[in-house]
């Protein structure tokens, strides 16, 4: 059971326009604050984007939705889950990236999360572009590798850009299948559309028995029954959720880098995660939200309330 002082600030107290913006009006702490180690689950930003190989911009992602977040309440209105009063949440702040330097980045990312994970802290994360996600699992996946539910638009399981770079937003889960961080025979990958350079994706995916289910399929089974399946595939044991925000349509969504037409509407957007009450999730983030491409706010309004699914799926697992 939550205690007060985790407890966000209400809108019926302070005005949401008003006071400094965290996630979802939560307390601000540092991993070394007095009362960490009530902590059980942590809200982090990763302003991060030197992955991304077109258009830049989410590295003002975690900012923004923050900001956005201001408008999440108590209560999930269709699940009726109270997630702040189940389990002791906060705001852990951003990891400062080095933009200059993809590899120390990653290192710097995944240095935090090995100290959050030390303090028993499971972490909801805000990108950040996908790359984000690599550096995340090399310290989440330390000691055994994971199972993994992916929502996108795109596999992110390219080998190479470029002749040769090995670290794009495009090759994340390739780098963490080869790495052992994920337990390819427990992926998912639900959303999967758009236009594409060649099969080497896909030709990987199956070579190593990721189950890749593209929006085709998604629409003509629906979503209970593509989610039972992906309950299913990744069991009880420890699974990671990463959700790139361009699995949603992009007439819902259209501040991301690389948005894919022909995909799911915002009420699907929130079903998919609602769907995943029960399992056994370690970790899950939110990447891709682009301010630059998202004039009027919707995309990272989008972006936090499906931040706040997660969480409660999340925080009802942790409670029992």
């Amino acid at each position: 059971m939550s205690s007060g002082f985790f407890q966000p600030v209400s809108g019926m107290d302070v005005p949401r326009f008003a006071g400094v913006p965290s996630f979802m009006r939560l307390p601000v702490m540092e991993l070394d604050h007095p009362r960490i180690s009530d902590l059980q689950l942590g809200v982090i930003g990763v302003p991060w984007d030197s992955g991304t190989t077109n258009r830049p911009g989410p590295r003002h992602g975690p900012r923004q939705l923050r900001d956005a977040s201001t408008m999440i309440r108590a209560q999930n209105g269709a699940t009726r889950v109270r997630p702040f009063d189940l389990v002791n949440c906060a705001d852990l702040g951003d990891v400062g990236p080095n933009p200059a330097d993809i590899h120390d980045s990653m290192e710097r990312i995944t240095a935090f999360y090995e100290e959050v994970l030390a303090k028993d802290i499971v972490p909801l994360t805000a990108g950040g572009d996908h790359l984000t996600s690599l550096p995340i699992l090399r310290a989440l996946a330390k000691d055994r590798p994971l199972g993994m539910v992916h929502f996108d638009s795109h596999t992110d399981l390219y080998h190479s850009y470029f002749g040769g770079t090995m670290y794009t937003h495009g090759t994340p889960f390739r780098r963490a299948v080869e790495e052992g961080l994920l337990d390819p025979k427990r992926v998912v990958q639900i959303g999967i559309r758009g236009s594409t350079y060649d099969d080497e994706d896909t030709d990987f995916a199956k070579s190593v028995g990721i189950r890749v289910i593209r929006i085709e399929e998604f629409f003509a089974r629906g979503c209970a029954d593509v989610m039972a399946e992906a309950r299913d595939i990744v069991g009880d044991a420890a699974t990671y959720v990463s959700y790139d925000i361009d699995f949603v349509d992009p007439t819902f969504a259209p501040g991301t880098g690389t948005p894919e037409v022909g995909g799911p509407n915002s009420f699907q957007a929130l079903e998919v995660v609602r769907a995943l009450d029960g399992l056994n999730i370690v970790g899950a983030d939110m990447v891709e939200v682009s301010p630059p491409f998202d004039s009027s706010g919707g995309t990272a309004f989008l972006g936090v309330s499906i931040m706040f699914e997660l969480l409660c799926v999340m925080a009802t697992h942790l409670s029992k």
